[in-house]
């Protein structure tokens, strides 16, 4: 089983959107896959067709009053199982302000959950923000999936999660960028294409070669409490996904020879 976060603190990247459409391509490839939405917005969760709102149990159960994850789950429409947030998580940082090991909440909620025969993925959305929810996230998981827009703030962003990530690696010594991923890629535009080639030379391998693109389907999925893949499987949103499923499935098993080599 892997653990993988979905983070960017900048928001309107796609983010949500990749964790989502990823999390239901996994799922189409026969993985067994738990979404965790650790975003108060709780877009992730509507985004796969369940109701944040109709929750008996959600993320805030489970960090604030020790709810066990087990029971926070539910199925989703999408093919997987998911754990829902909603507004409840919101102030979670004032709330939990001065309380001993707040930042291992999530970590030790896995952990006591024992998903390793479970599931082959956990996936977590993070909020757009640094703040004590995405700290949860990195120190309870193995890797890292920054979607990234090719504009400049995108990259001064990108700086600064890298440097978060270096300096939680104290608490967390698996903590390493997985990949970043182009996402609301528009091939037309000579700015995205410059930002591009600047991230190819600066994290050269990984970064996915998957691009994703500016796509109205991958737009309306959401409207509709969907992946792409559910709503047009054809779309150019769909196809890139999929594509990058399989990067993310072909990077598992490299890192699984890599651990199981003598």
């Amino acid at each position: 089983m892997e653990i993988l976060a979905i983070a960017n603190q900048k928001g309107g990247v796609g983010k949500t959107t990749t964790a989502v459409n990823l999390s239901a391509c996994l799922a189409a490839k026969r993985k067994r896959v738990l979404l965790i939405d650790l975003d108060p917005q709780g877009n992730a969760t509507t985004g796969t067709g369940v109701d944040k709102n109709d929750l008996a149990l959600t993320m805030a159960d489970v960090l604030l009053d020790g709810v066990a994850l087990k029971e926070a789950i539910v199925k989703s429409p999408a093919g997987f199982d998911v754990i829902g947030a909603n507004r409840e998580l919101s102030g979670m940082d004032i709330t939990l302000m001065g309380q001993t090991n707040s930042h291992e909440l999530l970590k030790v909620a896995i952990e006591s959950a024992d998903f390793t025969s479970a599931y082959d993925y956990i996936l977590i959305d993070c909020a757009p923000s640094l703040n004590l929810l995405t700290v949860n996230a990195l120190v309870a998981t193995d890797g890292v999936i920054i979607p990234m827009q090719c504009e400049y703030y995108a990259l001064e962003g990108l700086a600064d999660l890298s440097q978060t990530i270096d300096r939680l690696k104290e608490l967390n010594d698996r903590l390493h960028i997985r990949g970043v991923v182009r996402t609301l890629f528009d091939a037309r535009n000579t700015l995205a294409n410059d930002v591009s080639d600047e991230l190819d030379s600066h994290f050269g391998d990984i970064m996915y070669r998957t691009v994703i693109p500016r796509n109205v389907r991958l737009a309306e999925a959401p409207a509709h409490g969907m992946p792409v893949l559910a709503y047009e499987k054809s779309s150019k949103g769909a196809r890139a996904y999929q594509r990058l499923a399989n990067e993310v499935i072909s990077q598992s098993r490299q890192l699984s020879l890599a651990l199981n080599r003598p």
